[in-house]
């Protein structure tokens, strides 16, 4: 009988509850009631809003709640006044309310100024928006940074209102309060850090961005029963300003993140697809490249752009964070996007649940990856004698065998065990078997992560 590779050399695989396809969709029940209490909730870049949302994060997993006061210079920028409102309607002259925020919180245009003012059709249209071309839908509109007011409604009820005056009635304010963010870390036994950033700043949309929100927070959930090598920061934060905010207040710390994702729009029937880092050639860009194409033939890497999400700021030239971004289909490429349509009829539980699983294939292999050292580099050493190779002649090696090879082979110290997997064409857990098992009979020593500083090695 040929001699079988040992199999305890494998160390503890990292997420073991998130270990396969299956066992993400098991999480589907959570993510969605998650996303259900959270729809309803007015958010917006700042105020109670926000509060509530990381309120109810905070049940699934710790957050340290960070409030920064409104005015605060943060970089080119300052933290905008808190923002609440309590009730937004239009009422037509017989008082039936034509509009209501009640209804559905994209009527109301986020961060519109206070109004109680009667005033005729004509006075009124310029506020009003919809979208011709899906005359159902309500749109999803904004005036963070200028004093304005308004409502979005369908364009069938736009075109249904009649000449005459309307009371227009926005119980909103602005006031010097702060801006929200949390964070939940996850201790690992390096204070090197994987960061991960999502939104929570836009209301009632499913995809964008309840999906990240429920993503991060079983991540972050898993992760903590978990004793990881690096240690985790999960950040949820209002988009744009929330990152800009928590950058200038970590200016320092930043320093420790080895390894980013921004997480957002993950659960929509497209495809994967992983925006690179500024960098381009990040680590993570790389994992994310090996990880996704082992997941499905049609997952997509696209190139660093300025234009997105929070990547934008983490990957300015000022910090040049090693970040890249998880998306399925990216925002402004599908219709529905800013629109009443992102809604739960939208969303996929298998799309939500591949999602989740990339993102723990991700960590899994972060976790592994490292460069090693072969400590007897002069022609191959006698695996057979230490239990690592068959003991009879005149057969083709096996896939371990051929494993262990090519570890040996490329550990120079130059070399990641993903290089070896990509080089060899060989599956990224047997390579970092064999690097286990090459480690335990003393023939290869780690050097440490494939990293140094944040950038490649």
């Amino acid at each position: 009988m040929s001699e079988q590779p040992e199999s305890g050399n494998a160390r503890r695989v990292p997420l073991p509850g998130l270990a396969s396809l299956a066992a993400c969709a098991d999480r589907m029940d959570a993510a969605w009631s998650l996303m259900r209490e959270l729809y309803r909730i007015c958010r917006s870049i700042t105020g109670d809003g926000v509060r509530k949302t990381l309120a109810r994060v905070a049940a699934e997993v710790p957050l340290e709640i960070v409030e920064v006061p409104s005015g605060t210079p943060v970089f080119d920028w300052e933290v905008p006044r808190e923002w609440n409102v309590r009730e937004a309607w239009i009422a037509d002259e017989s008082g039936q309310r034509v509009v209501d925020m009640r209804d559905h919180p994209l009527h109301l245009m986020s961060y519109s100024a206070p109004v109680d003012a009667v005033v005729p059709l004509e006075e009124l249209r310029p506020h009003l928006h919809s979208i011709p071309e899906h005359p159902d839908w309500i749109p999803y509109r904004t005036s963070y940074y200028r004093e304005d007011w308004g409502f979005c409604l369908t364009h069938r009820s736009l075109e249904s209102l009649r000449p005459g005056r309307y009371r227009v009635r926005i119980d909103s304010d602005f006031k010097s309060g702060s801006l929200t963010y949390g964070e939940c870390i996850v201790p690992g036994t390096s204070s090197d850090e994987v960061l991960v950033f999502t939104h929570v700043c836009h209301p009632s949309l499913c995809n964008d961005n309840l999906t990240g929100i429920a993503l991060a927070a079983l991540l972050a959930k898993e992760l903590r029963g978990s004793e990881p090598r690096y240690t985790y920061r999960f950040v949820f934060a209002p988009g744009t300003i929330g990152s800009i905010t928590w950058l200038a207040r970590n200016e320092e710390g930043v320093r420790r993140v080895r390894h980013g994702l921004v997480v957002g729009l993950v659960g929509d029937p497209g495809p994967l697809t992983f925006k690179r880092s500024r960098r381009g050639d990040a680590e993570i860009d790389q994992v994310a490249r090996y990880v996704l194409g082992r997941i499905s033939p049609s997952a997509r890497v696209i190139d660093f752009s300025p234009y997105g999400y929070d990547e934008r700021q983490l990957c300015s030239p000022g910090f040049d964070l090693p970040v890249g971004r998880l998306t399925r289909t990216p925002n402004n490429e599908y219709p529905e996007y800013h629109t009443s349509a992102d809604d739960f009829t939208l969303i996929e539980r298998s799309a939500l649940a591949e999602s989740l699983f990339a993102c723990a294939e991700i960590v899994r292999v972060l976790e592994r990856n490292a460069r090693y050292l072969n400590l007897s580099p002069k022609c191959e050493p006698r695996l057979g004698k230490r239990g690592l190779f068959r003991s009879t002649g005149g057969r083709h090696p096996g896939e371990f065998e051929h494993a262990l090879l090519w570890v040996l082979n490329q550990s120079d110290g130059s070399k990641s065990l993903l290089d070896i997997a990509e080089r060899s064409g060989l599956p990224f857990e047997l390579i970092a078997e064999a690097a286990d098992a090459l480690v335990d009979v003393e023939l290869l020593r780690p050097l440490g992560a494939a990293v140094e500083g944040g950038r490649q090695a």
